[in-house]
């Protein structure tokens, strides 16, 4: 589906705190965006592409892509050089040091520095979209992931929300015994980014750099303490039923919108999902970050999308565009309309400072505790072949030792990081 832009409206020139401007007259740029993270994106994008004329009197062309079928397409659309791929792409995070490593994406570092927008960036977000030093796109969106709980049911026994793994243990066993009608507390093995916050959680990393080649740290002994917390919550204490084992993070989210789930890892996204599909619920959600093993908080994954510039011949109009919709007015618009969080510490701190208690936990957990996975193409194929989810399955289901399938899985870990050398 494609969808043309031309100015119809005046908008704020959003620059970041930067007055240069691009000389685009008789210019369009086409951009790539993904389909489904806005529910109706097009008064959107008619905003941005009246704003950018304005700005630098170039066009817009807006082309919808399918989050399953996009990566092969910029695949594609990379071999086949610069008249096939876009001016502008929402890009997932894990993808930017694939299409990076190829020289498809234009290094931003130094107009991300001019705007003075550097220091302004979430850590974690800058981050997964930096490749030995240097960035290649601004932040949009992101999604983290912290707990939600019933705070009705909290209330009615009379429990605090953890602030610890031994509480998070205690409270989940509790909640068992008092709510059996409930899953206390899912450890759902499809759902990668539930267990990878007790990998971090307990100090472990799923991979480090070694020189050149990526090394698995999935079977290190912080890791395998991690994994032995998380799975050990359904093999040990039974607070997750057999029924989960293959859950994925989709089907815990169904289980919350039938009122099945008492306690759960959960998006930020997720709260205002839950009370549209089961109204009975409203005001009876709570949020908070996940707990440390010992206090404060555990890591936990944060992506999203970022918004790249291709090496196309119009770089310097679609570092514009990058910045309008990333900054200012249009990232804040973006975040509200999505239920995402926007990419800047400033922007993020408007949203805490508002004291929504769905809200103002994940921001928490957003800007101190976000993590991101290994920046290597070859993950993308880890996570493809499901080894993360895979090995907490077999923990679950009893077929291996925690270490077993800890080994198993480093093992099939550094074979696709040797094929990335």
């Amino acid at each position: 589906m494609t969808l043309t832009l031309t100015a119809t409206a005046c908008g704020d020139d959003g620059d970041g705190g930067s007055g240069d401007k691009a000389d685009g007259k008789g210019k369009t740029l086409t951009v790539w965006i993904m389909e489904g993270t806005n529910p109706d994106p097009r008064p959107f994008f008619k905003e941005v592409g009246a704003a950018f004329e304005k700005k630098t009197g170039a066009k817009i062309k807006v082309e919808y892509q399918q989050w399953a079928t996009a990566q092969k397409k910029f695949t594609t659309a990379i071999e086949g050089g610069e008249d096939q791929v876009p001016d502008v792409a929402e890009v997932g995070t894990t993808w930017v040091p694939q299409f990076a490593e190829t020289g498809a994406l234009v290094d931003v570092t130094d107009d991300v520095k001019k705007s003075g927008l550097t220091n302004d960036l979430v850590e974690g977000l800058k981050d997964a979209g930096t490749l030995d030093g240097k960035q290649y796109g601004m932040p949009w969106y992101a999604g983290v992931r912290s707990i939600v709980y019933r705070k009705d049911i909290f209330e009615k026994h009379k429990l605090k929300a953890p602030t610890n793994w031994k509480e998070l243990q205690e409270t989940a066993k509790t909640l068992k015994e008092k709510e059996p009608g409930l899953v206390p507390f899912p450890v759902a093995g499809g759902a990668e980014m539930f267990a990878t916050a007790f990998v971090w959680g307990a100090g472990g990393e799923l991979a480090t750099k070694q020189g050149d080649v990526w090394k698995s740290e999935i079977n290190s002994p912080k890791s395998i303490e991690g994994l032995e917390y998380y799975t050990g919550l359904a093999t040990k204490d039974k607070v997750s039923p057999a029924k989960v084992n293959t859950w994925t993070e989709k089907e815990v989210g169904d289980a919350w919108n039938k009122g099945e789930i008492a306690m759960s890892v959960s998006g930020n996204w997720t709260p205002k999902a839950i009370v549209e599909a089961n109204p009975k619920l409203k005001g009876k959600l709570a949020a908070i970050p996940i707990p440390g093993q010992t206090g404060g908080m555990s890591k936990s994954f944060l992506g999203g999308s970022y918004l790249s510039a291709f090496n196309t011949d119009k770089k310097d109009l679609a570092w514009e565009l990058v910045k309008l919709m990333t900054t200012g007015e249009f990232a804040a618009k973006w975040a509200k309309q999505t239920n995402y969080f926007p990419g800047q510490n400033s922007e993020l701190k408007k949203i805490e400072d508002q004291k929504d208690p769905l809200v103002e936990p994940f921001a928490k957990q957003m800007i101190e505790a976000g993590a991101t996975v290994p920046k290597t193409k070859a993950y993308g194929e880890i996570q493809g072949s499901q080894v993360i989810p895979g090995m907490v399955q077999s923990i679950l289901t009893g077929k291996s030792s925690v270490k077993e399938a800890a080994d198993k899985a480093a093992k099939d870990m550094d074979e696709m990081f040797a094929k990335d050398k």
